[in-house]
Parts: structure tokens; C-alpha cells; sequence
């Protein structure tokens, strides 16, 4: 009988796969990000991978990037046929999930969500068709408070801190008061949506190409394009700065959002140097209506932003007319990870999450050495023993190329007398321990 073919691995296109080391920093993300999250009262939920595709399509999804749900055998039932899909985002999963919870859940309901999330985009730098999000949503019954999308770049603020990577600057703007805006310039109210897309691609197309796409699309003309993409790019210190810019009912109450969101974000100890205004913010969804945020990093501005949300009103309008309005954001942290490594800022630090490596000299004591290990676990420090019949230094080479911090050794002479020989792997320096005194010594904390 022949032997079956051998299958070359592949990879396969934007769905990432991370070396032992970027896991750890990843895994070392996330409890950062799920730390704040719980810090500041929200709390977890997961909803299934799959939505139905009515789901992921009713606020505007497009369907390219839906990835549908089917067996590669159909099997004889409603959901074969095609109507299932990958979710797409995690928010509009959680519109449905508080519509048909409602009644079991205490508002305003603060969620946090971190799952993986598909998407039908083409590969490319920092763009992948699978990746982590990281969200936050605060939803209210009926109504909710402003101080809520206050709080919200709080907390993005309070995580990149956490996470030293240079920090971050979370740019915010209200949909309300940029359609005001355009609705000054001569923008019918059907053609808003059309506007505020064309402003949300200025980063990829350009000035030029925006304002070539309010005349084709919102129905501008090139004059009143002009004068309004000057008026996004001028420098905003405060609300105040826009009173004049802008005209209307939209664009009175879009000002007045925004400047109490800025109140609220100084009272809970935003700095200064944490946020900034940017009219240009539109975010292409339209089921943003009020505030909305972006979130680029101090150290990598040019990859756009890595952390996204806003205000939402009618999000749940799809399966409940009760009023749910909601405001929340996300962070990419696969796309935001990538970046970092191709940036080197940050460089997995080894390839275990454990910092002490329990050799075995000796193979007659290796229940001592297992015995050692089992201490210093219950003194809560992460500990991997070496159980193959290698030489000293082929150990120690081991635990130089994983990454351990320490390296304990315990041959005869060392049972004897009650100690173990402790190797500082980053310090190249090795000092001799007592037995007993071992995990208070790898506990101190000036090592």
C-alpha cells in the first residue's frame, strides 16, 4: 500500500499565526485590556461565532466581507442553506444580544466582549480576515447619559498607559455636529450618509479625492467642498473654538454633545495630551449617531487607528422598538500587535511564560527536582522542569534560548548541604541558595 502524500503547510492569507513569543505578548495584552475593562465595572460576555446573516446585514454591513456558514455536506435542516454567517464586528452581535436579553439585564448594561471577528477583507499589511477585538459597550433602556461617552476614551486612555507602548491619542468628533456641518454647506439631509463616507475615507483617498467625492456623491459643489474640508482641517483646541462653524438644529445639538463629553472626560482625569478634536472623524457606519472616536498611537501614527467606536441610538432597532441607545468602542488588537512588531516597539521577551527552569543532574533525584518545582508554584512563581536526559549544559542552553530568567541546579553535593546553585541567565551571575530560602530569593524584589 502506497504511503499517503505528505501536504506542504501553508499559511494561509490574513488569518495570522503567532510564534510562541508574540502569544505571550498577546496573551499579556489582553489581561492588561481585560483589567481596565473589569476596572471600570464592565462586565464579560461572549456571544457564538456565528449570527444569522439578516443579523450581520440589517445596519449596513457590506456583504462582501461576510463570511457565510455552510457544511460541506448540507445536511437537512433551515440553517444548511446558507443564512448562517461569521460575525463580522462584535457590536452588532451585542445589539442582539441585549434586545433578547433585556428583561434579565441591569441598565445602563456595561459589557465587555474579546473574541475573535472574520472579515472577507484582502490581505494586507495590518489587515486580517481573522483578529481579535477588544470592546466595551455601555447601553441604556430608553435613554443614556453623554457622561457615558465620556468614560469610554477613559478607559482606551487608561490601557495604552497600562500598556507602555508609547501611549496613544483617542481623536473624537459627533456625527450629529458634522452633519450639521455639511447640512450648512448645502447637503440635502438623504445625501448626509453619502457626505459623511466620503469624509471618513480622507486618510485613504486624500483632500482631492474627497472633495471630488462630496461633488459626485453628496451633491456638493466644488466651492462649498472646498470651504467645508478647510473648516475639518483647521485645529480644534475645544468646543468652543467651533460656535459659528456650523448652523442648525443638527449642528446645535451635535456642539453641545460634544462639549459635555470634553467636560466629562477632564472631570474622570483624561490629560490633556490624551485626546483631540478632529472634525474629520466621520466613521463610515451609519449606524454611528452621535459621538465617535479613533485611536491612533504616539509612536505609529501613520497606521491610522487602531482603536474605534461611537454612539449608537438605534442599533437594536432590527429586533425591538424599545429605545437601547448605546455607545462603545473597540480595539483591533491583532492589527494593533502586528504594527508593533514590525516597529519593533515591542520584541517578545522568550517563549515561556515561566521565569525559573528546574534542571536535573541527577536523574535518580528527579522526584526532589519535581519536589522543588512544586514549591515554588505554591509560592506562586512560574516554574518549568527539564525532564529529558540531557547534559547540564545542553539544559542551560535550553533555558537561555526559551527565555527563563532563572535556572536552579542541585547535584549531590548541593542535597547534601541543603542548597541549590541559582543562575541569573540575564545577569550571567550564579549564587548559591538555601533549599528553604529558594522562593523568598526568587521573589525579592530587587531582582
Amino acid at each position: 500500500m502506497a504511503d499517503a502524500p505528505i501536504l506542504k503547510p501553508q499559511p494561509i492569507g490574513g488569518f495570522p499565526e503567532w510564534q510562541p513569543g508574540e502569544k505571550l505578548v498577546e496573551d499579556r495584552f489582553l489581561e492588561v485590556i481585560r483589567r481596565q475593562f473589569r476596572r471600570f465595572g464592565f462586565t464579560p460576555i461572549e456571544t457564538p461565532a456565528v449570527e444569522r446573516t439578516e443579523v450581520m446585514t440589517a445596519k449596513g454591513v457590506v456583504d462582501k466581507e461576510i463570511y457565510g456558514l455552510s457544511r460541506l455536506a448540507a445536511a437537512d435542516d433551515a440553517e444548511a442553506g446558507g443564512d448562517l454567517a461569521l460575525h463580522f464586528d462584535l457590536t452588532v452581535p451585542t445589539a442582539r444580544y441585549v434586545a433578547q436579553h433585556m428583561n434579565r439585564l441591569v441598565f445602563p448594561f456595561r459589557r465587555y466582549q474579546i473574541q475573535k471577528v472574520w472579515r472577507g477583507e484582502r490581505p494586507q499589511a495590518g489587515r486580517f480576515r481573522e483578529f481579535y477585538q477588544c470592546d466595551i459597550d455601555i447601553v441604556g433602556n430608553g435613554s443614556l447619559s453623554p457622561l457615558a461617552d465620556a468614560e469610554i476614551p477613559v478607559v482606551i486612555h487608561t490601557i495604552f498607559r497600562d500598556l507602555d507602548i508609547g501611549g496613544a491619542v483617542v481623536r473624537l468628533n459627533n456625527r450629529k455636529l458634522l452633519q450639521g456641518l455639511v447640512e450648512s454647506h448645502g447637503v440635502a439631509a438623504e445625501r448626509f450618509a453619502a457626505a459623511l463616507r466620503a469624509i471618513d475615507a480622507l486618510e485613504k483617498i486624500g483632500r482631492d479625492g474627497v472633495a471630488a467625492a462630496l461633488v459626485a456623491e453628496a451633491g456638493m459643489d466644488a466651492a462649498a467642498a472646498d470651504r467645508l474640508l478647510a473648516t475639518l482641517a483647521a485645529p480644534v483646541a475645544s468646543p468652543q473654538d467651533l460656535a459659528g462653524a456650523g448652523s442648525g438644529p443638527l449642528f446645535a445639538a451635535g456642539l453641545d454633545e460634544l462639549t459635555q463629553v470634553v467636560d466629562g472626560m477632564r472631570a474622570l482625569g483624561m490629560p490633556d495630551d490624551g485626546y483631540r478634536l478632529d472634525l474629520s472623524i466621520a466613521r463610515g457606519l451609519d449606524y454611528y449617531t452621535g459621538t465617535v472616536y479613533e485611536t491612533v498611537l504616539t509612536a505609529l501614527p501613520k497606521i491610522g487607528s487602531v482603536c474605534s467606536g461611537g454612539r449608537y441610538d438605534d442599533l437594536a432597532s432590527a429586533y425591538t422598538r424599545q429605545k437601547l441607545p448605546g455607545v462603545g468602542i473597540s480595539i483591533g488588537l491583532t492589527r494593533l500587535l502586528a504594527r508593533l512588531f514590525e516597529a519593533k516597539i515591542v520584541t517578545p521577551a522568550g517563549q515561556t511564560p515561566a521565569t525559573t527552569l528546574v534542571t536535573t543532574m541527577d536523574r535518580a533525584r528527579l522526584a526532589d527536582y519535581l519536589a522543588i518545582a512544586a514549591a515554588l508554584r505554591t509560592a506562586g512563581i512560574d516554574t518549568e522542569v527539564f525532564t529529558e536526559p540531557k547534559k547540564l549544559g545542553d539544559q542551560l542552553k535550553y533555558a537561555d534560548r526559551k527565555g527563563f530568567r532563572f535556572a536552579v541546579i542541585a547535584g549531590e553535593d548541593e542535597f547534601a548541604a541543603g542548597t541549590v546553585q541559582v543562575k541569573d541567565l540575564a545577569a550571567q551571575t550564579q549564587e548559591s541558595v538555601a533549599a528553604a530560602k529558594l522562593a523568598t530569593y526568587l521573589n525579592r524584589e530587587d531582582k
